[in-house]
């Protein structure tokens, strides 16, 4: 590990395969530098079927004025690096993957991940319990909203939402589309049980008039 200058490590953080700028903030518990989830799958039954992990060769580097939250955690790389460029905001439990790229200023917000590979351009925005897919790419100055699944890359600029993720006005369309939907349905099944209702009264009423 090397530690730049003016570096804030905070208590039960653990440190290990990374070159870290300066004046990078390290809340309690954060992990940076462990060995990535690479594993080569066993399903064959030989050697009791057991699992094989695939060595994490590559490291972690942070680059200036970096904060990483709480709990998050980044993992070194499996070759290449896991890079995290400068003035990036991690907040509380956030997952960064192994060779993940994030750019310069970006932001994440609580709960959020990465997957392997991925990577999020400068002055990317994160919502809280986003979740971005690996091997895809966000582009630069794009904003995902909470909550959103990342399924597939997209150019830079945009404001992303949605399970999956789109453009966000078009994912108000559809919700709004939905909604029109469900209130038509809801004023179908009201006009047919109203009708139902008419029909039964209307015999009820013909029943009285042969017993009188």
């Amino acid at each position: 590990v090397v530690l730049g200058r003016d570096c804030h490590v905070g208590t039960g953080v653990s440190l290990s395969h990374a070159l870290i700028g300066d004046r990078v903030n390290f809340k309690p518990g954060a992990r940076i530098g462990q060995s990535g989830f690479g594993w080569a799958l066993n399903h064959s039954g030989v050697d009791n079927g057991r699992h094989q992990r695939i060595p994490q060769l590559g490291r972690v580097l942070i680059g200036d004025d970096v904060e990483i939250g709480a709990n998050a955690t980044v993992d070194r790389g499996s070759g290449p690096d896991t890079t995290i460029g400068a003035g990036t905001v991690l907040d509380n439990h956030c997952l960064i993957a192994h060779n993940v790229q994030i750019g310069r200023r970006c932001v994440m917000a609580g709960f959020s991940g990465v997957a392997g590979s991925g990577i999020l351009e400068d002055d990317v925005i994160v919502g809280a319990r986003v979740s971005v897919l690996g091997h895809l790419r966000v582009g630069a100055k794009t904003i995902v909203m909470a909550g959103s699944q990342v399924t597939k890359s997209f150019p830079a600029g945009l404001r992303l939402s949605g399970v999956p993720a789109q453009e966000h006005r078009q994912y108000l369309r559809e919700q709004a589309t939905l909604r029109r939907l469900a209130q038509q349905q809801d004023l179908d099944a009201s006009s047919a049980t109203a009708g139902q209702g008419a029909i039964a009264s209307s015999r009820s009423d013909k029943g009285d008039t042969k017993d009188g």
